[in-house]
């Protein structure tokens, strides 16, 4: 799947390529609306995720543009601006999702599954591993049958941790994914964190894995 990242601030846009390519994602950025446009011209993109405020031309231009070409690709605004009105006005305009700023790689890359699964709606929407299944799309949880309720933030831990089962993912990897590109890499919000999806789901679900970090057992 081929991504567009436009989007002016560069710390911002190497998070989220970085993220999207570890997840298998081929990723090209642009870095203000004139060049964005003018990739979606010569290369065909499965998914856009456009920021508003950018020089030469506004997201919500090139946003306008793409549909007014008849550009059917899905787009996922990626904006500082919060207010009603900004998030009405660019889902009417065409845009598919809203996600503000500050953000989690997490909720980001869940937003991204959902819009291209759209696309191709025989893949399923739930993941399993194990004794515990999460639909990513209605965010619930279950462990053996069992429906757990789960916070927004221990949701995006527990698939996280689900898209990666088996593997060892430090408290660093976890931070940026889960908290955000902005969040203090030294907190404790981690063992915190798991420690909440040990005592909901079970103790043997997640592993620590001494000086490296966190595994998924199910």
């Amino acid at each position: 799947m081929n991504v567009l990242v436009v989007q002016e601030e560069a710390r911002i846009a190497s998070y989220i390529k970085r993220g999207l390519e570890a997840e298998g994602f081929a990723v090209r950025a642009a870095s203000d609306g004139a060049e964005g446009l003018g990739l979606t011209e010569s290369s065909d993109f499965d998914l856009i995720i456009l920021d508003l405020v950018l020089p030469t031309v506004t997201g919500e231009e090139v946003l306008a543009r793409l549909r007014e070409r008849g550009s059917k690709v899905p787009v996922i605004v990626l904006t500082a601006k919060d207010a009603i009105a900004d998030r009405v006005a660019n889902l009417n305009a065409g845009a598919d999702d809203y996600v503000t700023k500050p953000f989690s790689l997490s909720e980001l890359l869940a937003r991204v599954r959902a819009r291209l699964r759209s696309k191709d709606q025989t893949e399923s929407t739930t993941i399993s591993y194990g004794r515990v299944t999460v639909d990513v799309l209605a965010r619930e949880a279950q462990i053996e049958g069992r429906s757990v309720e789960l916070t927004s933030r221990e949701f995006a831990l527990l698939e996280t941790l689900m898209h990666h089962a088996g593997q060892v993912l430090s408290q660093p990897q976890l931070i940026d994914r889960v908290w955000g590109y902005d969040h203090d890499t030294r907190s404790n919000v981690v063992e915190v964190y798991v420690g909440y999806l040990r005592r909901k789901l079970d103790p043997a679900v997640v592993e620590t894995v001494r000086g490296a970090g966190y595994r998924f057992r199910g």
